[in-house]
């Protein structure tokens, strides 16, 4: 069983910044890469970041700039720094965990980012 939480969600104004946490636990061999996705109501769900095991990271044209992908000291979990945030990035965001290997694609629960005045 692998498990995968994040946190560091809520509600922020316009230009405010959050700190989105991903953690991965459990009966994981390695990890090939983690990212960050959000889906917004009425629309799919999107890749917003994701970074490899080798550091490698790719962001989407909306967030360049403004969002960073790291590894945090603490294995197998990764944050999602989000500055200068707007109220289109508005959206429950999804941490996937890609399994070395196998590839298989695990899925935490969400956690709602709300930007509004």
């Amino acid at each position: 069983q692998v498990q995968v939480v994040e946190s560091g969600g809520g509600l922020v104004q316009p230009g405010g910044s959050l700190r989105l946490s991903c953690a991965a636990s459990g009966s994981i061999f390695g990890i090939y890469s983690m990212g960050w996705y959000r889906q917004a109501p009425g629309k799919e769900r999107d890749l917003v970041a994701v970074i490899t095991s080798g550091g490698s990271t790719n962001y989407a044209d909306s967030v360049k700039g403004r969002f960073t992908i790291s590894r945090a000291n603490a294995k197998n979990t990764r944050y999602l720094q989000m500055n200068s945030l707007k109220p289109e990035d508005t959206a429950v965001y999804y941490c996937e965990v890609v399994e070395s290997g196998s590839l298989t694609a695990y899925w935490g629960q969400g956690t709602q980012v709300t930007v509004s005045s």
